[in-house]
């Protein structure tokens, strides 16, 4: 026993340590976000019971709210670039309280449905700057381990609010919007009080380089195939939430089945998110996002052998531990392919890739489901993560080496120990 705790303790010393503390400001500013997750849990509930709204309508209303995020990632990286990393937070988060809260008040059905688009807008305005930021702060070698943390983080709010949202609408759904409102003003109220604009400054070697623009990210061939692969990736992993529910529902199973099944997800994310980053921090990206490309594929294509809760249990397992790998690394993949100068715009095309993947999973699922039936969806889905698996393998041949840690803000270098390395140079960082 004395022997498995001072190894616990170590894993999550080496686990945690050498991040810079600016990074952990914004990691709260995550946490907190997603502990305030209230609204999109319980929203189809509200219009539909509360409200007396039809399904086809909430269905609508969640389908404009992923538009919005389609269309404001590019917008929002945009900003990422040009006003830096800390406005565009704040702008984003303060538009997403005001929205958020304002979505509680609206009642006629055409007014929910243009505040929900304006809601989508504004939560998703904020990822681009958020993992362009960490590619700021973080030095390369740990970037995998920071996006890591981040997921982690992510997955544990949604765990807490998602339980939490089911009480909180039991006793008022306004209760729900006015508290996401408020902790998403809280995270603007971190981003405000501790955190510096982390956007680099031009230096000699980039200030003669033309400037980043869109066309530069569409022109990028290697990238934007990258973005095409994140695309294919993400509709599978968006099965777990569309195609899945419905498949067991049509299967005799019931909602407290599914609820059961899905739960799996979150908790393997909570509890093997951290070990499994000391395990791949390190190795090789292009053999982990084709292995977990294709886990995740066949993940979901196992799925049409399931018969019972407990091996529909199972299947998600072996997909939930193909997104703990997939997502960190091809997030720090972007980074590493992004200029320096264009970092919020390459990450806001990748974002856009899962929001429109969000958009068209739903479409997919049930075209599929209706005509063919699940089994076919799940064969789909093998052939999609092996075609994603083979399009990475393709793709990362000669990869090209990451930037030194020479490039990263002075006051946010780090050393593995987590005391400033005072022997790297240091270019000047925005003041906040």
């Amino acid at each position: 026993m004395p022997f498995t705790s001072l190894s616990a303790r170590r894993v999550a010393r080496e686990t945690l340590s050498g991040l810079p503390r600016e990074f952990w400001w914004l990691w709260t500013s995550t946490l907190v976000n997603r502990l305030g997750a209230f609204v999109a849990t319980f929203m189809a509930l509200y219009l539909t019971l509360d409200r007396g709204y039809s399904a086809s309508y909430a269905g609508l209303v969640a389908s404009l709210h992923g538009l919005g995020g389609v269309i404001s990632s590019l917008g929002a990286g945009v900003m990422t670039d040009r006003l830096g990393r800390r406005p565009t937070l704040l702008i984003a988060q303060t538009s997403t309280a005001v929205s958020v809260a304002l979505l509680g008040f609206v009642h006629d059905p055409v007014s929910i449905a243009a505040v929900a688009f304006l809601v989508g807008m504004a939560s998703n305005a904020s990822r681009p700057a958020v993992q362009a930021m960490m590619g700021d702060i973080v030095k390369p070698e740990d970037r995998v381990r920071a996006f890591s943390l981040n997921y982690w983080a992510i997955n544990l709010g949604f765990a807490v609010s998602s339980t939490a949202a089911g009480f909180i609408a039991e006793v008022s759904y306004l209760a729900g919007f006015l508290i996401e409102a408020g902790m998403t003003l809280a995270c603007a109220v971190v981003v405000f009080v501790k955190l510096p604009e982390s956007r680099p400054t031009p230096t000699a070697k980039t200030a003669g380089e033309p400037e980043v623009g869109l066309g530069t990210v569409l022109r990028d061939g290697r990238f934007m195939s990258v973005v095409g692969l994140s695309f294919l990736v993400a509709l599978i992993f968006q099965q777990g939430f569309v195609g899945l529910p419905v498949a067991m529902g049509a299967a005799g199973f019931t909602p407290a089945d599914y609820g059961l099944v899905i739960a799996v997800n979150g908790v393997l994310i909570v509890v093997l998110q951290l070990p499994v980053t000391r395990f791949i921090q390190h190795r090789d990206p292009k053999r982990l996002l084709v292995v977990s490309s294709v886990l995740a594929g066949y993940g979901f294509g196992l799925t049409a052998f399931a018969g019972s809760v407990g091996v529909f249990a199972l299947t998600v397992c072996v997909w939930t531990l193909a997104e703990i790998v997939n997502a960190p690394t091809q997030t720090g993949l972007v980074v590493r392919l992004s200029p320096t100068q264009g970092r919020g715009r390459y990450q806001g095309m990748y974002t856009m890739s899962w929001s429109v993947a969000a958009l068209v999973a739903p479409l997919m699922a049930g075209m599929i489901i209706d005509r063919f039936g699940a089994a076919w969806l799940w064969g789909v889905c093998a052939a999609v993560g092996t075609l994603a698996g083979l399009g990475y393998g393709l793709l990362m041949r000669k990869l090209p080496d990451e930037e030194p840690t020479t490039d990263l803000p002075a006051p946010l270098l780090v050393s593995n120990t987590g005391k400033p390395d005072v022997s790297a140079e240091k270019p000047e960082v925005s003041p906040a």
